[in-house]
């Protein structure tokens, strides 16, 4: 029992030690540069964790994509060239809004595509449902109706 207690003891004691380790602390002299990483951070996904962003992603990729970011604000580099490495090091899916180039086009156009395909549709169904209904009254049901709509109009 006494074990027992000892190593619950030490288990408490230890893990703040290991939760303090896991915290990544970079210091930023420029508010405006840690607005850029944290911009491009969220900008950027995690290949292990797919729809993560690495700034929410605990993966060692993840971290390891964090510092390359804060090392190359560190070194002066742009927005684009820090995206431009990222891209050549690991490809367009760590973009989430891959750039519109002539191999994305297909990606940035299909859903208006389908969006006009759709509306296209619709327009197209409901139109033939009125011809359609128009169509199905004989000649005596026709008669009927435009007598009651000339009542109508008299009132």
């Amino acid at each position: 029992m006494a074990r027992l207690i000892r190593a619950l003891l030490m288990l408490a004691l230890l893990t703040p030690a290991l939760a303090q380790a896991a915290i990544e602390v970079r210091e930023f002299d420029d508010p405006v540069m840690r607005d850029r990483f944290e911009s491009l951070t969220a900008t950027l996904r995690c290949p292990k964790c797919q729809n993560q962003a690495i700034d929410d992603s605990d993966s060692p990729i993840a971290g390891d994509m964090r510092q390359r970011v804060f090392e190359q604000l560190q070194a002066g580099r742009s927005d684009k060239e820090i995206l431009d490495f990222m891209v050549s090091r690991f490809g367009d899916y760590v973009l989430y809004n891959p750039r519109l180039e002539g191999r994305t086009l297909l990606l940035w156009g299909l859903p208006a595509a389908l969006v006009l395909g759709g509306g296209l549709l619709v327009a197209l169904l409901v139109r033939a449902r009125r011809r359609a209904s128009a169509s199905r009254l004989s000649v005596e049901e026709r008669a009927r109706l435009d007598a009651l709509l000339e009542r109508e109009d008299d009132r």
